[in-house]
């Protein structure tokens, strides 16, 4: 699993964490001032920027891929230069207009929003039920960008120009069905439809232990909130996962040796139309994140080296510790919420995997193009997405090949 940098902890190194978290916490009262959200790979280093929260209405995806309001504290992270400095941002406010009806028209001057949107959720409802699956077929980039923005809004203009430049390197697109599990979704079919071996995390001899490990060692991961259901007993929890982990490890397994990539394809369309074990892999996924966060919060108490983005993971008031993590965010992924952008983070470091994102709403910025982590290992494999809003995301395809930064 993942192993981080066993460094013994400078003096520099604690004065930054100390000032990254009484940063934190100083900003906390400062609600509504304006803020960058993320460096992308572009990001000017040693460029300034401020720190910010706000509780706000955010979106999550419906099970239609729709947004639906909800209160959240939005966190992400940003490494300021090569030096280490950093500052640490909670992004404000998304404008709604970065939600905007594709069906700008003059016809919308007469229907309310609430109609317009009713209108797209029924649409998107019965695409994928025509489909019977949870990745929609490809379609033309560039028809899927007209069909949703037709407006000659500001939004809608930044959209049609940021899928232009999607264009310029991915023919297609395959929708993905929004119902709070699409980060898992999108990044997981990506990987697996141009894996070509099984990574080596997956081949360790115990894999399939870690459950048993873990809860042998931290009991408050009985209350782990599986397939929706509460009150196992722990060892009825660890059987479960574990079987879970050996399900990702075989479809892992078995696809990664089809070396004919429309087989390859076939084959992970075929897995996400079967429901049960599409949702097993999504628990496997998360417990490997709860895994990875126990290690870097265990690192960083023992005066290790550990990524940036773990500083504000653990200095959320809702995540602490991996015990408020799981409980706060992890068991509700799928359920009643998706990934937050920090948590971007923790699934990439968890596959050991590059995911690089477009970020439409944010075209002609550096942060068009945003990688989790901003500065992946060199031998880490790319996968790709694309959003809207950073709350849904789609997958770009017709570039297959597994690549590495």
């Amino acid at each position: 699993m993942i192993e981080s940098t066993s460094l013994s902890a400078s003096p520099d190194q604690a004065q930054k964490k100390q000032r990254v978290v009484v940063q934190l916490m100083k900003h906390k009262k400062e609600v509504g001032v304006p803020s960058n959200e993320l460096v992308s790979r572009n990001a000017t280093a040693g460029q300034k920027e401020q720190s910010t929260s706000e509780v706000r209405k955010d979106y999550v995806c419906t099970s239609a891929g729709r947004p639906e309001k909800t209160e959240v504290v939005k966190s992400v992270v940003t490494h300021q230069d090569a030096s280490g400095n950093c500052e640490l941002h909670l992004p404000v406010s998304s404008n709604c207009s970065a939600m905007e009806s594709s069906e700008d028209s003059e016809e919308d001057l007469y229907r309310d929003a609430e109609e317009i949107e009713r209108e797209k959720i029924l649409r998107s409802e019965i695409s994928f039920s025509e489909y019977k699956v949870s990745v929609a077929p490809e379609i033309d980039i560039m028809e899927y960008c007209r069909k949703e923005w037709r407006g000659n809004t500001p939004v809608a203009k930044r959209m049609r120009k940021g899928y232009e430049e999607v264009a310029q390197k991915f023919a297609s697109i395959r929708r993905v069905r929004g119902d709070n599990y699409c980060a898992l979704r999108a990044t997981l079919f990506q990987a697996l439809s141009q894996a070509t071996q099984l990574p080596s995390w997956l081949q360790s001899e115990d894999f399939t232990m870690l459950p048993e490990n873990l809860l042998s060692r931290y009991d408050w991961i009985k209350q782990w909130q599986l397939k929706e259901k509460l009150g196992r007993k722990m060892g009825e929890i660890s059987d479960e996962i574990k079987e879970c982990l050996i399900l990702l490890r075989k479809k892992w397994k078995d696809i990664s040796e089809i070396e004919d990539p429309i087989e390859k394809q076939d084959a992970c369309d075929k897995l996400f139309k079967n429901e049960e074990e599409e949702y097993s892999l999504y628990e496997a996924l998360k417990f490997l994140m709860l895994n990875t966060a126990i290690r870097l919060y265990n690192d960083d108490k023992n005066g290790r080296s550990v990524p940036v983005f773990s500083w504000l993971l653990f200095a959320r008031d809702t995540s602490s510790n991996p015990c408020q993590l799981m409980q706060n965010h992890l068991n509700h992924i799928g359920h009643s919420g998706g990934l937050e952008q920090v948590e971007m983070f923790l699934l990439a470091y968890a596959l050991q995997y590059t995911i690089q994102v477009y970020r439409l709403y944010k075209y002609s910025t550096d942060e068009f193009i945003t990688l989790y982590p901003n500065d992946p290992e060199e031998d880490w494999p790319v996968v790709t997405l694309i959003t809207e809003d950073d709350r849904h995301y789609n997958i770009p395809v017709r570039m297959c090949q597994e690549t590495m930064l």
